[in-house]
């Protein structure tokens, strides 16, 4: 096996750090889920299923974001650039 690839993250361990960070931040700002429900426009079983089976649509996932105060996280999402060698990284 690839020793690269014993370092990658299954779909399910990145949706379940996303579900996460979103509920810390939601304690953090001391909302309920029925209080995030209210403020984002998902409902509370949405938002019930996230936080405990890691499933969402994604339009509720940006609502949740903007209700939370991180929409801007989006912005920085797929844009650091790849490399595939240091070379590319010098030729740049």
């Amino acid at each position: 096996m690839d020793p690269i690839m014993c370092f990658k993250k299954t779909a399910g361990e990145i949706a379940n750090e996303i579900a996460m960070r979103l509920r810390r931040k939601r304690k953090a700002l001391k909302l309920s889920q029925k209080k995030l429900a209210e403020k984002s426009g998902v409902s509370l079983g949405s938002i019930k299923r996230f936080e405990t089976v890691k499933e969402i649509a994604f339009t509720s996932l940006i609502k949740l974001t903007i209700a939370l105060e991180l929409e801007n996280e989006w912005e920085t999402l797929f844009t650091q650039k790849q490399y595939s060698s240091i070379e590319d990284i010098i030729h740049e």
